[in-house]
């Protein structure tokens, strides 16, 4: 900690309170170049992944996770600005009514296209303007889990360290190779990388499973309001579609890429059995 254990806070009104709470707002997020981390788990990850915490807000009585507890340990050694509250002001701070008793305020990371790395036989997700900030995190979550090598945002719809998608991603945003850039960017760099391009689209021309998934591979996704731009119609982009049996036609998007994410996996991993 720095200079020493603070003394609780227990007005709302403190300036540190003030200001970041002011950050659950997108134009105080971009301005102060900041953003708030909600939980113990999404804290570790976002240290882990070398994000610079600025300040974390403290209530001791709600941190009775291990999780919690661990990282109070951990922020004790990090050099960061720990600063205690009563119950109180930390549900001014808290997302609903998850409690935790943990938020932080970090520095907003930069990624770019350019400095994300990629395996040589990389497996991408692309969104394409998908507007609610809680379908990016379960898009990172479900890449996470199956895999998926990076994630690229583009022409993205919200800002993508929007409190929510921090939360839905349970802090794998932070831990993703992640990046967002202009779609034109994003579509010119995968092909210099010479990936096979997989767009799903409600009308798409073959079903998700008739496609070979195990080369260096894109899976695109667009917005369920406005679904792909033409940007992604070419000769060289295969289109492809879930069954749809019901009244419904289409999923949600993080349920789409959670398919498609499983079938390059399962593909991959029979290709090495």
């Amino acid at each position: 900690m720095k200079d020493g254990p603070k003394p609780l806070i227990t007005s709302p009104h403190n300036p540190y309170v003030k200001d970041a709470a002011r950050l659950r707002d997108r134009r105080h997020r971009e301005k102060q170049g900041r953003i708030l981390i909600d939980g113990a788990r999404e804290l570790r990850r976002a240290m882990d992944a070398g994000v610079r915490l600025v300040e974390v807000f403290v209530c001791e009585p709600l941190c009775s996770s291990g999780d919690a507890q661990r990282l109070l340990v951990a922020l004790a050694h990090s050099g960061c600005e720990v600063l205690p509250v009563n119950e109180g002001v930390f549900q001014k701070l808290a997302f609903g009514q998850r409690a935790e008793g943990m938020l932080g305020v970090a520095e907003t990371p930069r990624p770019t296209l350019s400095s994300l790395a990629l395996p040589e036989n990389a497996l991408v997700a692309v969104l394409e303007g998908v507007e609610k900030p809680g379908n990016v995190g379960a898009v990172l979550r479900s890449a996470d889990a199956a895999g998926v090598s990076a994630v690229m945002v583009a022409d993205g719809r919200t800002d993508l360290y929007n409190p929510n998608a921090i939360r839905a991603s349970l802090g794998t945003i932070f831990t993703m190779p992640l990046c967002e850039a202009a779609g034109g960017e994003v579509l010119e760099h995968l092909r210099r990388r010479k990936c096979s391009l997989v767009a799903a689209r409600v009308d798409g021309a073959v079903p998700y499973t008739a496609v070979d998934y195990r080369g260096p591979t894109a899976i695109v996704l667009g917005s369920e309001a406005a679904g792909l731009s033409s940007l992604w119609c070419s000769d060289d982009i295969q289109t492809v579609c879930l069954p749809m049996l019901g009244a419904a036609d289409s999923l949600n998007v993080s349920v789409t890429a959670a398919v498609l994410f499983y079938e390059a996996l399962r593909q991959r991993n029979a290709a090495t059995t």
